[in-house]
């Protein structure tokens, strides 16, 4: 694997969103982005579960990762959709608040038809998880049916960031913001999205440390919400987290080893 993997996959992406371009104008996808009016409300559904006293997740539908390979084989985004919507079925035990599903071809073995299915499937807002490079990928992510779409700090500079906010948030979306140092944070602080996903993995080596995001949550001011984000795989893990006060987890590589996802993320964060 490349060093900087991600300078790859971003090289990659320019070159698949110019030749989709060519295919569907802006014009149209505009179009069918603004056709589709009923977002389903990404940030409420995470207040409502820290209101309750849950941890709120943002449970991923992953087939594969550049430094993992495929991590689950048995990959139905419909039935794990559900699994997560249901956790483990048992009276207050904890669900997912959101889905998060990756939509990358190339480097995720992800699939635009993955995340339709999944939405489908259970009634939980959706992250379109890719790398957002275009201002035509966040009209095509509301048209697919997305509820919120990510963006890398570290991919964007200040002018992208704030111009693809003020598109999705015009189609009704929620922007979860994504970065892994104080510079990076600093940046995002100028958006007016509350979301703030704190990356626990260099993109740049894959390396991957929770005390990431240990080390940022005091910058955060207090109207924000801190979503953490990779290498979270235990009880311990989540524990640490919790007591820095960190209250929203997006968890996906150690749901998608087990048999049932739902199953395992109540059992992760009981």
């Amino acid at each position: 694997m490349s060093a900087d993997i991600l300078n790859k996959i971003v090289t990659v992406k320019h070159e698949e969103v110019a030749a989709v371009k060519r295919r569907t104008p802006l014009e149209r996808i505009r179009f069918d982005a603004e056709s589709r009016v009923l977002t389903r409300d990404f940030v409420g559904a995470m207040r409502a579960k820290i209101a309750a006293g849950q941890a709120a997740v943002i449970a991923e539908v992953k087939k594969a990762s550049p430094s993992k390979g495929i991590i689950r084989e048995d990959f139905i985004p419909a039935d794990i959709a559900q699994s997560y919507a249901e956790g483990d079925g048992t009276a207050g035990s904890v669900s997912a608040a959101c889905l998060s599903v990756l939509t990358d071809r190339q480097f995720f073995k992800g699939e635009i038809d993955y995340l339709k299915q999944a939405r489908a499937s259970c009634d939980l807002p959706v992250l379109r998880k890719d790398f957002m490079v275009d201002a035509w990928q966040i009209y095509e992510s509301r048209a697919i049916g997305a509820d919120a779409i990510l963006l890398i700090a570290s991919v964007l500079d200040d002018a992208q960031m704030k111009d693809f906010e003020a598109i999705a948030l015009g189609l009704g979306m929620a922007v979860l913001v994504e970065v892994h140092d104080a510079v990076e944070l600093d940046r995002a602080l100028r958006l007016k999205t509350p979301l703030v996903g704190v990356n626990n993995r260099n993109l740049r080596n894959f390396e991957v440390s929770i005390q990431t995001t240990i080390d940022l949550l005091p910058r955060l001011p207090a109207d924000r919400l801190l979503v953490t984000e990779s290498g979270i795989a235990t009880r311990d893990d989540v524990a640490a987290l919790r007591a820095a006060g960190v209250q929203a987890f997006l968890v996906g590589e150690a749901f998608m080893r087990a048999k049932e996802p739902g199953e395992a993320l109540a059992d992760l964060f009981k």
